[in-house]
């Protein structure tokens, strides 16, 4: 494992990238993750909750993930890089430039994600990492989320 200090920005912008690397470990979409996230923002879609009624008029068949759980999950991804930010206070998560809800996740599915980075910064409050994510239902070659992410490697 190859470790970067946060502050150098010239080594760290040698990992940017047109490629994505290795794939996450898959997370389960399960109805029940569905309910509860619908639970916790109040959003009752019936396109997200009602299993018959989705199979009846929904266009995809079933319940789908809303599109905030799917971005939720970018948290839980698990990419394993051959390399590591260290010497950083902590990161904070300091917003997007992008993020777009491609194609669905429907409930029972796993997704997984690779990332890229694709700008890094100095500021004075550290080292500015920008780094896009694509979230897949596992098996599809279309993403169902891409979201560019902003973090902040503090001093």
């Amino acid at each position: 494992m190859e470790n970067i200090r946060f502050d150098d920005v010239e080594k760290l912008r040698s990992k940017i990238s047109k490629d994505f690397g290795a794939w996450s470990k898959p997370i389960a979409v399960t109805q029940e993750k569905i309910q509860q996230f619908a639970d916790v923002t109040g959003d009752h879609q019936w396109i997200h909750l009602d299993v018959e009624r989705c199979k009846r008029e929904s266009p995809f068949g079933g319940p789908v993930a809303h599109g905030f759980l799917t971005l939720g999950f970018v948290a839980a991804l698990e990419i394993e890089n051959d390399w590591q930010v260290t010497g950083f206070r902590n990161v904070v998560n300091y917003g997007a430039n992008k993020l777009r809800f491609i194609s669905p996740v429907p409930a029972g599915a796993s997704v997984h994600g690779h990332n890229r980075i694709i700008a890094v910064e100095p500021k004075p409050q550290g080292t500015q990492m920008t780094v896009e994510t694509n979230v897949h239902v596992v098996g599809n070659d279309k993403p169902a989320l891409i979201y560019e992410g902003i973090f902040l490697y503090v001093k």
